[in-house]
């Protein structure tokens, strides 16, 4: 691929139309053209604007993340419409038009790409190939074939901030490394073989089976794209509401920040006490009600003990009275009933009743005597006594088991909220504080509810993607039960075998590849690196492209202890050798290409990288970073040609001019 040119129509900074030529030149004496064309510009002269019209010019939405919204994409694209001085001749529109080479299918073509758009309106996308309008691709298709010419995750590597692309160094998943590799090294397209084969099976399958079989499997596959778009659609929102719980957390640290600067270790300490507060008086709270809830079950028994037992005591003389009571009404009642039946019978047998009558009415008042007398105080009944005794006896010492310990537990958080308040007491009262105060405890109050919709929406995806692997299983449960049942022919069994071998070979190929790509880091880094800087070798696992990096004593460093310089002397090598290893002829284009660097490691990416990164190398730098000694000394038989940017404090706008910063790199362009 070749960038030929890039037009700037009111973007950003660039007011008007701006077109600038990117395509490497060739000086009349020499055979080969010079890779590198080469920016200058101060910092906001729209340096970083080039970068990012050609990822825009190119990936549209995809330029400002994969989670961007429509709205928010919308609403980004007018933040780039140039601004200007005066508000009422802003303009309302903006585009970008990049023309590149590139070949495909073994022949080159000339693609142009125009991206338009109006302030509030959805963007417009063009294509044409070789001069001719690619008029049959609509929006969607346009942007497709642009995204299948040259990857998004490939892009990321060959166009990039020098600032950022630590994050590469840091990155201990292996995603960004995993992508890289699995495109750059065309392994993607072995994936997508591979699922064009699963399709053709499944074809060949269901063409075995009845017509009502046939249409419930069409169901199930209509269903399972269904469910995928919906679980897609859930984990664009869910990416989303990350960003947005990260942008909340940047905030939440930056306001930290501010808090520490104006209030120091006090501010600090005041900050985290009065959250332990909130939290002291909410568990203070919970045990407050706790122990009214003591209060009002069978703790006041256990408050009593002497009472209580006596009460226990009196009930249970009660309960005797009432049986002798009771007893003794039943007998008298018999000893009546006895008299009655004495005075119907005749004399002779009457005396002998008599006497046995009174006989047992004496007995009865003897055996009376002993029993408890009194009065009925409570009159209740067996039930409700034994229910009484149940609460005095056990369940009051287990509530005051309870009580007791809720009450220490209260005793500690309240010794604690004195202490905090005395911490709080001490920390100085600044007002200017309070509104920083506020905007912290707003920022996690929004983070905790972005947290819980991120929560909530994983969970409905998950639940989507359920649903899609059980109609998954069905169809290949329908799809194994014809393979038993019938004998397919040889092309079917073919694309079964060389599914198999696709596995194979991928895995295979993927071992082979990075071992390739662990040698060529190896030379890259050697290259740029110091001599003081340590040695580094690489593993990488071909199964998790997890990076291991290794000293020459065999030991494993920590890459995130790595200085800013090295790790982007490292990131720099990785992308050397993903480069390497792919053989592909992409441009590269560097944004601020030295920051981070000592003036070491800069004459290393000087003499060793920036000539040899590929056949077009676009520098976007300041006159700090390619300054007028590595212009003049070691960059200029490498330099195609030259551009500054000059910023117009008083029209807000920029415009490109040839040559660089100082006369003298002016005349040797």
């Amino acid at each position: 691929m070749l960038i030929k040119q890039l037009v700037l129509h009111n973007f950003r900074v660039f007011n008007g139309s701006h077109t600038i030529d990117l395509a490497p030149r060739t000086r009349h004496y020499e055979d080969n053209s010079r890779p590198i064309v080469l920016f200058g510009g101060l910092n906001g002269a729209g340096k970083t604007s080039i970068l990012s019209a050609i990822r825009l010019a190119l990936y549209g939405r995809l330029a400002f993340g994969s989670a961007t919204q429509q709205q928010d994409y919308i609403n980004q694209l007018s933040e780039l419409i140039h601004n200007g001085v005066d508000t009422s001749e802003r303009p309302e529109d903006a585009a970008i038009e990049l023309t590149f080479t590139y070949n495909k299918g073994g022949q080159e073509s000339e693609f142009t790409v125009t991206r338009s758009w109006k302030r509030g309106k959805k963007d417009q996308l063009s294509l044409q190939q070789d001069g001719q309008p690619r008029s049959e691709l609509d929006y969607e298709q346009c942007q497709g074939f642009l995204n299948e010419l040259i990857p998004h995750g490939i892009a990321d590597l060959f166009f990039f901030d020098g600032e950022k692309i630590a994050e590469l160094a840091e990155d201990e998943s292996g995603n960004i490394l995993r992508t890289a590799v699995r495109r750059l090294l065309g392994l993607d397209l072995i994936d997508k073989l591979r699922n064009d084969l699963v399709i053709f099976v499944k074809r060949q399958q269901s063409n075995q089976l009845e017509g009502s079989q046939q249409h419930h499997l069409a169901e199930l596959e209509t269903q399972i794209k269904t469910l995928a778009s919906e679980a897609e659609i859930l984990l664009e929102k869910a990416d989303f509401t990350k960003t947005r719980i990260d942008v909340l957390s940047k905030d939440i640290t930056r306001y930290e920040g501010m808090l520490n600067a104006q209030g120091g270790a006090f501010a600090r300490t005041k900050a985290q006490e009065k959250q332990k507060v909130e939290t002291l008086l909410k568990d203070k709270d919970r045990l407050e009600k706790a122990l009214r809830h003591e209060c009002d079950g069978s703790l006041p028994y256990a408050l009593a003990p002497t009472i209580l037992s006596l009460l226990l005591k009196k009930l249970a003389d009660e309960a005797q009275i009432k049986q002798a009571r009771s007893f003794e009404k039943e007998l008298n009642q018999f000893l009546a009933q006895l008299r009655n039946d004495i005075a119907l019978r005749s004399s002779s047998e009457s005396s002998t009743r008599v006497i046995a009558t009174e006989a047992i009415a004496d007995n009865l008042k003897d055996y009376m005597s002993t029993k408890p007398k009194g009065d009925l105080l409570f009159d209740i009944s067996e039930r409700e006594v034994g229910m009484l005794q149940q609460s005095i006896e056990q369940d009051s010492k287990k509530a005051w088991e309870r009580f007791d310990l809720y009450r220490k537990q209260l005793t500690d958080i309240e010794q604690q909220l004195e202490q905090a308040a005395a911490n709080i007491a001490r920390a100085p009262e600044d007002d200017q504080l309070l509104d920083i105060f506020e905007k912290l405890r707003d920022l996690d109050r929004q983070r905790e509810t972005e947290h819980q919709k991120y929560r909530t929406v994983l969970e409905q995806a998950k639940q989507v993607k359920q649903q899609q692997l059980d109609c998954v299983r069905q169809v290949q449960k329908a799809h194994d039960s014809t393979r038993n049942q019938h004998s397919f022919s040889s092309a079917f069994k073919n694309a079964q075998e060389t599914i198999n071998l696709l596995d194979r070979y991928s895995e295979v190929l993927t071992q082979a590849r990075v071992r390739t790509l662990s040698t060529n880091f190896e030379m890259a880094y050697r290259k740029l690196a110091r001599k003081e800087d340590l040695q580094l070798y690489s593993h990488i696992n071909p199964e998790t492209f997890d990076v291991e990096l290794v000293d020459e004593k065999g030991s494993v460093i920590n890459r995130k202890l790595l200085s800013a310089g090295e790790k982007q002397i490292y990131a720099i090598a990785i992308l050397e050798a993903l480069a390497k290893t792919s053989g592909r002829d992409l441009p590269v284009i560097i944004d601020t290409p030295l920051g981070r660097l000592d003036s070491l490691h800069r004459d290393k990416l000087i003499n060793h990288y920036f000539p040899y990164a590929s056949h077009q190398v676009v520098l976007l730098s300041t006159d700090t970073e390619v300054d007028e000694r590595y212009f003049v000394d070691q960059l200029r038989d490498d330099i195609s040609h030259a551009y500054e940017i000059v910023f117009n404090a008083n029209t807000k706008s920029s415009s490109l001019k040839p040559g660089y910063f100082w006369e003298l790199t002016k005349e040797a362009v």
